[in-house]
C-alpha cells in the first residue's frame, strides 16, 4: 500500500510538471521564434519480490516478480521544428526556413535566438530592440573597387550607415552597342538638311566627371560614300558646348586625333576592325577600344596652364561577335546596349536583405553596395541548448560549439526579410496534452485516495 501511495505521489508531481510546460507553451502561441517545450516519462526502479529462475529438467523456467515505485521526467526538451513564416513588410525583420540561429552579443557573451525582429539604434547598429542585444555578422570591406565580405572572420557587429555618402564616380568605361542599318541613304555632297537627318544614326548616353556632373556623350554614325561597308563616327562630349569640352577620340591615345573615326564590317554584318583619324587600326580580333578625351569645366588647370581633361575608354565589342557588338545588317538602326559605369554624389536611402543574408544599401544616385551579411549558427545538438530568457538560448556541455558560418551552406537554412517565424506551438494538440494529463493528475490522486482507504481498512482491524 505504501508503495502505491508514493506511486501516486511522483504521478502527480510529474504531470504537474507537466501542466508547466504546456502552459508556458499555451503562453507563448503568439512569441516570435518561440520553440515549444516538451516533457518525457519514464518509469522508475522496480522492487523486485523474486528473482527470475531458470528451467530444469523437471520444471519450466520462471519469470521475475517486480512492483514498479512510481515514475519520473526523463527529459524535458525543446521542439526545434519549424514555425510558419508571416510577412512583415519591415526590412529589418528577418525569418530563418530551415535550421540556424542569429547570433547576438551583449558584451562577449553570445546568445542564440530564432527571433528575427531586429530593428536599428542611434548609430545604425543592428540589434534586438527589447534587450539591445547587437545582431552579428561580416561587415564589407573595399577591395580594388569592390566590395567584399569575408564569411571566415570573426562576426562582428552590424552598422548600417544611414545617411553615408557614396561619392561621386568619374566614368571610366562606356560599353557601347548598336545596329546600324544596311539600308541607310548615304549623304552625298550638298545634301539637304532632311537628306542629312534620314542618313544619320545618333545615340546619347549621360555621363559624369569626376565632380558629378552630369554630361551628354552622343554618338552619330553615317556612311562613308563609296564604301558599302565602311561608317563615319562622330563623337561629342555636350554637344552644345561641343567647343569648349573638345571631344578627341583615338585608338590608344586622343594626341593628334580629332573626335571621329571609321567602323568597317565585313560580308556578313560583323564588326572587322576601326580606324581613328591618325590611321591607327585595331588589331585583327579581339575587343575594340576607343580612348576618348574632353575638358572638363569647372576644374582646375594644371602646372602649365592646360585645361583638365577627362578621359574614358569607349567598348565597340568583340571583332566578329554578334552579341552586345555594334554590327550592321538591313534592319531598323537601333541601340541595344549602352552602360557606363560613373555616378554622381548619393546618399544611402534604403537597404535589402537577400535569401543569404547579405545586406544590399541602396543609394540615391542609384547605385547598390554591400553592407554586410548576417551569420547564422548551428548546433550538433541544438536540443541541448539553455534558455537564457528573452527568447534566446547559450551553449551548454551537450549542445556542442556552435558552428558560424552564412545561410544555405553546411545546413544552414535561408533567410527571407520582411518576415518572422512564428511560433511552432499547436494550441490543438496543446489543448488535447493538457485533457490527457489533467486526467492523468487525477488517476494519480485516485490512487492515493484509494490507498488511503486500504490503509483505513487495515486500522480498522483493531478495536
Amino acid at each position: 500500500m505504501m508503495r502505491s501511495l508514493y506511486s501516486g505521489v511522483s504521478g502527480l508531481q510529474n504531470h504537474q510538471t507537466r501542466m508547466d510546460v504546456i502552459g508556458n507553451n499555451v503562453s507563448n502561441v503568439n512569441t516570435t521564434g518561440f520553440k515549444r517545450g516538451r516533457v518525457n516519462f519514464q518509469d522508475m526502479i522496480s522492487q523486485q519480490l523474486s528473482g527470475a529462475a531458470r528451467p530444469t529438467e523437471e520444471l519450466g523456467g520462471v519469470n521475475p516478480k517486480e512492483v514498479g515505485l512510481g515514475m519520473t521526467i526523463a527529459t524535458i526538451e525543446q521542439v526545434f521544428t519549424q514555425g510558419n513564416l508571416q510577412s512583415t513588410g519591415v526590412s529589418t525583420d528577418v525569418a530563418i526556413q530551415g535550421n540556424g540561429f542569429f547570433i547576438m552579443k551583449n558584451g562577449e557573451e553570445s546568445f542564440y535566438t530564432r527571433n528575427g525582429a531586429f530593428g536599428l539604434d542611434r548609430d545604425g547598429t543592428l540589434v534586438n530592440p527589447a534587450n539591445g542585444m547587437r545582431v552579428q555578422g561580416w561587415m564589407a570591406r573595399e577591395l580594388n573597387g569592390e566590395m567584399v565580405v569575408s564569411t571566415a572572420a570573426t562576426p562582428t557587429d552590424l552598422v548600417i550607415p544611414v545617411g553615408s555618402k557614396d561619392p561621386a564616380k568619374a566614368t571610366t568605361n562606356v560599353n557601347f552597342a548598336c545596329n546600324l542599318n544596311k539600308n541607310t541613304p548615304e549623304i552625298l555632297e550638298g545634301a539637304s538638311a532632311s537628306d542629312i537627318a534620314k542618313g544619320t544614326w545618333s545615340t546619347e548616353q549621360k555621363i559624369y566627371d569626376s565632380f558629378g556632373n552630369e554630361h551628354l556623350l552622343n554618338v552619330s554614325f553615317r556612311r562613308v560614300v563609296g564604301n558599302p561597308n565602311q561608317w563615319e563616327a562622330t563623337v561629342n562630349i555636350d554637344p552644345d558646348n561641343a567647343e569648349f569640352t573638345q571631344t578627341r577620340v583615338g585608338l590608344g591615345t586622343t594626341d593628334g586625333v580629332q573626335n571621329t573615326f571609321i567602323v568597317n564590317f565585313d560580308n556578313f554584318g560583323r564588326l572587322a576592325s576601326v580606324t581613328d583619324t591618325s590611321g591607327n587600326v585595331t588589331n585583327p580580333e579581339g575587343e575594340i577600344v576607343l580612348q576618348t578625351s574632353f575638358t572638363v569645366p569647372g576644374a582646375n588647370v594644371d602646372e602649365n596652364g592646360n585645361p583638365y581633361r577627362q578621359t574614358m575608354n569607349i567598348s565597340l565589342g568583340t571583332i566578329g561577335d554578334m552579341k552586345n557588338t555594334i554590327t550592321q545588317s538591313a534592319s531598323k538602326s537601333t541601340t541595344k546596349a549602352y552602360s557606363q559605369d560613373g555616378y554622381t554624389l548619393g546618399y544611402l536611402d534604403n537597404f535589402k536583405i537577400d535569401s543569404t543574408g547579405t545586406i544590399t544599401g541602396v543609394y540615391s544616385n542609384g547605385t547598390n553596395r554591400v553592407i554586410g551579411q548576417l551569420a547564422l549558427a548551428t548546433f550538433a545538438n541544438d536540443r541541448g541548448l539553455e534558455k537564457a530568457g528573452d527568447n534566446t538560448y547559450v551553449e551548454s556541455n551537450n549542445s556542442g560549439m556552435a558552428s558560424i558560418g552564412e545561410s544555405g551552406v553546411a545546413g544552414k537554412g535561408s533567410l527571407l526579410a520582411g518576415a518572422l517565424e512564428m511560433s511552432n506551438v499547436d494550441l490543438s494538440e496543446q489543448m488535447t496534452d493538457m485533457i490527457v494529463t489533467q486526467r492523468g493528475f487525477q488517476s494519480n490522486a485516485k490512487t492515493i485516495q484509494t490507498a488511503d482507504t486500504l490503509l483505513e481498512t487495515v486500522l480498522s482491524l483493531k478495536r
